[in-house]
C-alpha cells in the first residue's frame, strides 16, 4: 500500500485488530497485549524482527488501537529513497531551498500532523540524518530545509532490523537514537521459531484471501499441511501469504494444494537435544545398562555420561 493511501487516512482490509491478530498468532499473545497497552501512550515504539514478520500490520493496528486512529498513518523508508533527498523527503522545504524546489513541501513529518509516522527499515537511515531524527523524536520539533522550526504533531514507529542492537554496537547506528527509540520495544520472532502459530495464521490468511477474491474459504490440503508445518519460512508471514494467494488463484476447486518451495520436500533437522537423547539410550541398551561400556561406546568418560543423563533426563 502507498504512503498516500496511509496519509489520507484510509482503512484497507488489511488493516486489523491487534485481538485479531492475537487469533492469528496465539504464541504472541502476552508480546500483542503488550503492544495493545503501549498504543494508548503517546512514547515511541520500535518493532524488531526479520522482514515478513508482521511488523507493518502491526504499525498498522497499533495506530489503529491508539488516540490518534482518526490521524493520518504515514511511512517512510528510508531504504528506497536516496540518502541526498532523505532530509527533504522526511522534513519537507521550502519554495527554492534548493535547485529545482519550486513548490514547498510539508514532507512526510507534516502530513503525518495529528498521526502516526512509521519509519521503515529505520536501520538504513542515513548517518547524518541521524542527528535531526533524533531531535524529532526527542523534543518533538523540526525544520524543513530553508525554514523556520515548528512543532511535530506525530507519533512515532520504528520497524528494525532484528540485528538493530549489534549495528549500534558496530557503530552503523546512533546509540543515543536507538536508545530513544527503544522506550517500548518489542520483538517479533521468525516463524520458524514459532511453528505453532502456522496453522491459524493459514486460516486467518486464507479467509482474508477468500473475501478479496470473493471466493468460497478454501481449506489445504494433506499434502500441502505437512510440507507447510516442515519448511523453514524463511520470508515469514509474507512468504506464507503469497504462496496462499497463487494457490487460491490456480485451484480449481476448494480444496489448496500449493506447490512447495525448493527444498521444502527435505525433512525438517530434529532438535540436537532429541538426537543426543536417543544416542545416548541406544548405547545404554547396547551396554545393557552397564555405564562404563556405554560411555566408551559414546567416547566420553563415566562422570559425563552421567551428567548427560542427568541433564537429558534419562533415568
Amino acid at each position: 500500500m502507498s504512503s498516500d493511501a496511509r496519509a489520507t487516512g484510509e482503512e484497507p482490509a488489511e488493516q486489523e485488530a491487534i485481538a485479531a491478530l492475537v487469533a492469528a498468532s496465539p504464541s504472541l499473545a502476552s508480546c500483542l497485549h503488550g503492544i495493545e497497552r503501549a498504543a494508548a501512550s503517546d512514547s515511541p515504539v520500535l518493532l524488531l524482527g526479520e522482514g515478513g514478520t508482521g511488523r507493518s500490520a502491526l504499525a498498522r493496528a497499533l495506530h489503529r488501537a491508539s488516540p490518534r486512529r482518526a490521524g493520518p498513518l504515514v511511512e517512510v523508508d528510508p531504504g528506497v529513497v536516496p540518502p541526498t533527498l532523505f532530509e527533504g523527503e522526511l522534513f519537507g522545504f521550502a519554495a527554492g531551498a534548493f535547485t529545482g524546489a519550486e513548490r514547498p513541501s510539508e514532507g512526510r513529518v507534516g502530513r503525518a500532523r495529528g498521526g502516526t509516522l512509521v519509519l521503515d527499515h529505520v536501520e538504513e537511515l542515513p548517518l547524518e540524518a541521524q542527528p535531526k531524527l533524533l531531535r524529532l523524536v526527542a523534543e518533538r520539533r523540526y525544520a524543513p530545509l530553508g525554514g523556520r522550526e515548528r512543532a511535530a504533531d506525530v507519533r512515532f514507529v520504528a520497524l528494525g532490523a532484528a540485528d538493530l542492537a549489534q549495528r549500534v554496537a558496530h557503530g552503523a547506528f546512533r546509540d543515543d537514537l536507538y536508545y530513544r527509540l527503544d522506550v517500548l520495544a518489542f520483538r517479533l520472532p521468525p516463524l520458524r521459531e514459532r511453528r505453532g502459530d502456522l496453522e491459524p495464521i493459514c486460516a486467518f490468511l486464507l479467509a482474508d484471501l477468500a473475501r478479496r477474491f470473493g471466493r468460497p474459504l478454501p481449506r489445504l490440503g494433506e499434502r500441502a499441511r505437512r510440507w507447510m508445518t516442515d519448511y523453514a519460512w524463511p520470508g515469514n508471514l509474507r512468504q506464507v501469504r503469497n504462496v496462499l494467494e497463487r494457490a487460491l488463484i490456480l485451484a480449481a476447486g476448494e480444496e489448496l494444494d500449493p506447490e512447495p518451495p525448493e527444498g521444502a520436500g527435505e525433512p525438517r533437522p530434529r532438535p540436537l537435544r532429541e538426537v543426543e537423547r536417543e544416542h545416548v539410550v541406544r548405547a545404554l541398551a547396547y551396554a545393557r545398562g552397564h555405564q562404563a561400556r556405554a560411555a566408551a561406546i559414546l567416547g566420553i568418560s563415566r562422570k559425563a555420561l552421567w551428567e548427560k543423563r542427568r541433564r537429558l533426563g534419562i533415568p
